[in-house]
């Protein structure tokens, strides 16, 4: 298995192309977009755009980021862009190809990588090849690039790619939409049209498309959906064309559960670690962790109640052992995202709840990935809610937050051991959490206490002298016969060395 070197470095910052910022020079900017600080809705757009990003570079990297994760980029007629209708264009309202050519070019110059969100399991309506079967039927030479029904093919039933009102009862009745419209929708979805890639063209097609733009220059791919295209030769292959044009590129899979079959070393570096993000959030938040909110995304309903500190060591244990060790330091691990409600509206808006999972997260093997203004304090309930603009006014921004996200991410990048290192779970009692990471002689003790008063932590301990405190406070602090104790605030981490 050869997984980038560079991911155990990386820090990366998801952004919802939309939604960050918006530039004067986008040619699209005067188009009449909903007011930037108005509430997100499912199908508006505010105007965000790739210039606008290529302009806050630098706040990027003072927060200490080394690589962006975009959504989808391409011609696309939603908001989210994952209805793409040209993957060989960048959507015009986000500035078209020159801007990302800008903003590669200008990310690159700073150090910061970029991978891009591969949408390849489903097109959208309006998809050139979609839209010529529907105009020409069973004579359309794409007929096999999507899953038809044979009789609306040969117009024997209705057809068109916006279901009349009986064929949307009959979907929401359950029906397939095979059956139900005459195609096979993702999720049933009509405007969401499935590849099929057991056709030789659309692969070819689709294998081109993301090879064409790692030659563009980006560093890897974002897969959405990958498990849905239940093919391992398809991966495959995408995994060769891309590694071949660049050795370096990272490749990761939104894949939600354990993902033993794509991480053998022949398809995906990693996954969306949605594995350890559970434990996390059933952890930190403590008390003030909302299950309503964190319900309204049913890949967390089996969260049935917050956990202690040795339920979620044992989970961590266990998460830790999925993968080898290359893998699992190649994984990205995060907090929320634009399919999941804000980890702040998960921890019924508790600060502390985040800082502790930031903390966490910055000291744990794997690539970090902060949700865009997270680190500023935006809050936001399922999609759309944890799709809001971004507040670019300083008297709307948590500056608190900022501050320590950026001081924990200054302490891993400045720390080969945090994010290299070995890693040893040390103590989980009374709502305390401890670890050590450590790399050619060189060890830090991480200790995060989320329960509602101070704790005192007792763990093995190799020195002779007592360590400091390099990030947090802790006192009382003694070494004697091995054994390291300490005494940590309530809803509080430390990092000792």
């Amino acid at each position: 298995m050869t997984t980038p070197d560079w991911v155990q470095d990386a820090i990366f910052y998801q952004i919802f192309p939309d939604r960050f910022a918006k530039s004067p020079r986008n040619p699209a900017g005067d188009l009449p977009f909903e007011p930037w600080d108005s509430p997100p809705t499912v199908h508006g757009f505010k105007g965000g755009d790739l210039y606008g990003i290529a302009e806050k570079l630098d706040y990027l990297k003072d927060l200490g980021i080394t690589a962006l994760y975009l959504n989808p980029i391409f011609a696309s007629a939603s908001n989210h862009r994952y209805h793409t209708y040209d993957y060989y264009q960048v959507d015009p309202l986000l500035g078209g190809n020159d801007a990302f050519r800008e903003l590669l070019d200008k990310a690159h110059e700073k150090n910061i990588r970029i991978i891009l969100d591969g949408v390849f399991n489903h097109a959208s309506r309006g998809f050139w090849q979609f839209h010529h079967v529907l105009e020409n039927g069973m004579t359309s030479p794409y007929k096999d690039w999507f899953f038809f029904d044979t009789a609306r093919l040969h117009g024997r039933r209705n057809w068109g790619a916006y279901p009349t009102k009986e064929e949307l009862q009959a979907l929401q009745s359950g029906e397939d939409s095979l059956k139900a419209i005459g195609y096979r929708g993702w999720w049933n979805l009509p405007a969401l049209p499935k590849f099929n890639t057991n056709t030789p063209a659309v692969r070819k097609f689709l294998l081109g498309v993301a090879e064409y733009w790692i030659r563009f220059g980006i560093d890897g791919w974002r897969l959405d959906v990958p498990a849905d295209i239940d093919d391992d030769s398809f991966w495959q292959e995408f995994r060769y064309r891309v590694r071949k044009a660049n050795p370096e590129a990272y490749i990761v899979g939104e894949i939600w559960h354990e993902a033993q079959r794509w991480l053998q070393g022949d398809q995906f570096d990693a996954v969306m670690n949605y594995e350890v993000t559970k434990p996390i959030l059933a952890f930190f938040p403590g008390r003030h962790l909302d299950l309503r909110v964190l319900h309204q995304q049913s890949n967390y309903q089996g969260i049935h109640q917050s956990i202690d500190a040795h339920e979620f060591a044992i989970r961590i244990d266990h998460n830790l052992q999925l993968y080898k060790p290359d893998i699992t330091y190649a994984q990205l691990n995060l907090l929320d995202s634009h399919d999941t409600p804000r980890f702040l509206s998960c921890a019924g808006g508790d600060k502390d709840a985040l800082k502790l999972a930031w903390l966490f997260l910055c000291s744990y093997p794997g690539a970090p990935c902060i949700y865009y203004g997270d680190e500023v304090g935006l809050d936001g309930e399922h999609d759309p809610g944890c799709r809001k603009s971004f507040p670019w006014e300083t008297g709307k921004r948590a500056h608190n937050l900022f501050s320590y996200i950026q001081a924990v991410i200054a302490l891993r990048k400045q720390n080969p051991a945090l994010h290299r290192g070995d890693f040893t779970r040390l103590w989980s009692a009374n709502g305390t959490y401890a670890f050590s990471r450590s790399l050619d002689g060189n060890t830090f003790v991480i200790a995060l206490n989320t329960s509602e008063s101070p704790q005192q932590a007792e763990v093995n301990y190799e020195g002779q002298k007592p360590p400091k405190a390099v990030f947090g406070n802790a006192s009382d602090i003694s070494v004697r016969d091995g054994r390291l104790k300490f005494k940590i605030p309530a809803r509080c981490g430390v990092v000792l060395k």
